[in-house]
């Protein structure tokens, strides 16, 4: 892509349509491409996306399985995380195929800007996911998985056994499934928190150990698979707080210091945008609130350092710009 002066009759109305159909096809291919991929894969992601609430159902002494209410919902929801992750990892490739189409009509000077935005919202995109899985759904699913068990737990009396009385020993504890068990064998998997029992086919059946207080946490696979991707697209979106701030700062809309005294306008909005959350327990709406506000700051340092005009003549030079420049 050589850069040439900008000149929209270089293609003419029905060329740029074409040109646009063009990408659009070349996008959708790619996309189904990838589609197929996460089919095959799809066993490995669903593990991946499920993995914080069987932890937390673990803690908590609860079952670790999800529960399906019709013969489609598991289809669906493994369909649908097939689908989202074609989109998650085909979105570069979109971009790519959306620049291809868009470039030959920019400055030099307005390449720049787009050099820039992409990368960083990519980044940001990538480190809100990394914050929503590795801080967020633990945190919060321990919370609301603890709080709903100890929800109505009966008061267990105790005493000791009387003279005489002896306990019935079960079934041995073990950390792992024993390896060619016999027929009829019965076994405690504590890993996995289940009564197992080998059959005369030599499959292995589990019934689970359920914690005897509060109410039993039993979610349905598609509520879950829901709840993630929501809470996904919502901090996909909320980490591009700094790049929105920059952006206005570009346009002459807003300025650093403008900002500045409405700190506490902009703490409050965060606490009052992160209660939109579908969660709504305290510690999901303190880490969005607390990431939201820190991304406006990072957002008011990005609009000092970061200003148009750097953009424009390139982010590693430095000192007074060109004429070309100026005239940009």
């Amino acid at each position: 892509m050589a850069d040439r002066p900008h000149d929209p009759k270089l293609m003419s109305f029905g060329e740029h349509l074409e040109e646009l159909r063009k990408r659009l096809v070349v996008t959708l291919v790619g996309l189904f491409v990838l589609f197929l991929g996460g089919l095959f894969v799809g066993h490995a992601l669903f593990d991946l996306l499920t993995q914080p609430l069987m932890e937390q159902l673990k803690e908590a002494g609860q079952p670790q399985t999800l529960l399906a209410t019709s013969p489609v919902e598991a289809f669906g929801a493994y369909i649908k995380v097939a689908l989202v992750a074609a989109v998650l990892v085909g979105l570069p490739w979109a971009l790519f195929q959306f620049w291809l189409f868009l470039s030959p009509g920019l400055y030099p000077e307005e390449r720049r800007f787009v050099y820039f935005l992409l990368p960083m919202s990519v980044v940001l995109t990538l480190l809100g996911i990394a914050v929503l899985y590795f801080v967020l759904l633990p945190i919060s699913l321990l919370f609301l998985i603890r709080f709903g068990a100890g929800l109505g737990a009966p008061d267990v009396a105790t005493q000791a056994l009387p003279a005489g009385v002896e306990l019935f020993t079960g079934p041995p504890l073990l950390a792992i499934d024993p390896v060619d068990p016999p027929a009829g064998s019965m076994w405690i998997n504590e890993s996995m928190q289940q009564l197992r029992m080998a059959l005369s086919n030599g499959e292995v059946m589990g019934l689970p150990l359920v914690s005897s207080r509060g109410i039993a946490q039993q979610y349905r696979i598609s509520e879950y698979i829901n709840l993630v991707f929501m809470l996904g697209v919502a901090f996909a979106i909320a980490f591009q707080v700094p790049l929105v701030l920059m952006l206005l700062s570009w346009a002459g809309i807003f300025e650093p210091d403008d900002l500045k005294p409405y700190r506490k306008h902009v703490l409050f909005g965060c606490a009052v945008g992160s209660a939109l959350l579908p969660t709504q327990d305290p510690w999901s709406l303190l880490i969005l609130a607390s990431c939201l506000y820190g991304l406006f700051e990072f957002g008011l340092i990005l609009m000092k350092v970061v200003p148009a005009s750097r953009v424009a003549r390139g982010l590693g030079s430095k000192g007074a710009p060109t004429d070309g420049d100026q005239e940009a």
